[in-house]
């Protein structure tokens, strides 16, 4: 397979200004594509703004011969999210693919959250996500052809500390995204999703409780904290944006130079009639054994 460009193919990245998002954007352009980088420009708890990081990753793009333009509009608002990708149509004149990526980070013991920091992740990872792929997604049915990548995480499958909220709404996303797929596949868009693995400014907020988590010190947390940088999850985003990808409803970890299929898979487990209470707690083994077990697709 020759290189995967995407000239004359314009792309929106949200979350752009830093970060992962900053690192899809350059890679993508890098590759040919006219880029929106949308970015709001606020703290990883989502306040404040500043048109600051956008304008940066702009600056930079034009200055390596790319062409990209910038929009500041939070996604959580839903004219603001429209916003981002009329500013697409309005200045090259057509999408092709999305990637929704902006995210904040507001970790915290379960029982010390409140609702509104909930309702906080829910609104700028879940709705945000919506919000732009639902002002696309009319333009890519149109065209018979689109792009969506979202951005999940493994912090949905828990085993992470204190990222209930986090990791809620990131599950939110992936339920997005597979049932999207369903919908999308018939007028030719494709929706898939990656869990990156990479240290930004949002996870050196959970560094010291997942280090306490793993019984590991400072020192060796940073080194692993080192090998993650942002720009190694960029290549799975350059694939799964690009018209040639036939993925989808797929979810692919990504980071430290690896990635893999993370999917959902349903065990053989029992069957009996009637089926008891006791049945299960007899056979709860024979239930969670996943040999043999099949991955759900869309």
């Amino acid at each position: 397979m020759g290189d995967l460009r995407f000239d004359d193919r314009v792309v929106v990245v949200t979350g752009a200004g830093r970060g992962i998002g900053r690192s899809h954007a350059l890679l993508l352009a890098s590759k040919g594509a006219r880029v929106v980088v949308a970015d709001v420009g606020g703290g990883i708890d989502g306040t404040g703004a500043s048109q600051g990081p956008a304008d940066d990753v702009v600056d930079e793009i034009r200055a390596s011969g790319g062409d990209a333009v910038a929009s500041y509009t939070s996604v959580a608002d839903e004219a603001g999210a429209a916003s981002i990708v009329d500013t697409a149509l309005g200045t090259f004149g057509r999408l092709d693919a999305v990637v929704n990526n902006a995210g904040i980070h507001d970790p915290g013991p379960f029982e010390s959250l409140s609702v509104e920091q909930f309702r906080a992740m829910i609104d700028v990872h879940f709705f945000g996500t919506l919000f732009v792929t639902r002002a696309a997604w009319p333009h890519f049915m149109a065209a018979g052809y689109g792009r969506v990548v979202n951005t999940a995480s493994e912090a949905m499958l828990g085993g992470i500390p204190e990222l209930t909220s986090y990791g809620a709404a990131k599950g939110a996303v992936f339920g997005l995204t597979r049932n999207l797929a369903t919908e999308g596949a018939q007028h030719g868009i494709r929706v898939n999703a990656l869990a990156p693995r990479a240290f930004t400014r949002m996870s050196e907020s959970s560094s010291d409780a997942l280090a306490s988590m793993l019984s590991i010190s400072r020192e060796d947390m940073d080194q692993i904290n080192a090998s993650m940088p942002p720009e190694l999850c960029a290549p799975a985003v350059a694939f799964l944006a690009h018209e040639s990808c036939t993925l989808n409803g797929e979810l692919l970890q990504v980071g430290m130079g690896g990635v893999s299929r993370l999917a959902v898979v349903e065990s053989p487990g029992i069957a009996k009639d009637p089926l008891t209470a006791e049945d299960i707690a007899a056979n709860v083994d024979a239930i969670v054994d996943v040999t043999g077990a099949q991955v759900r697709e869309v």
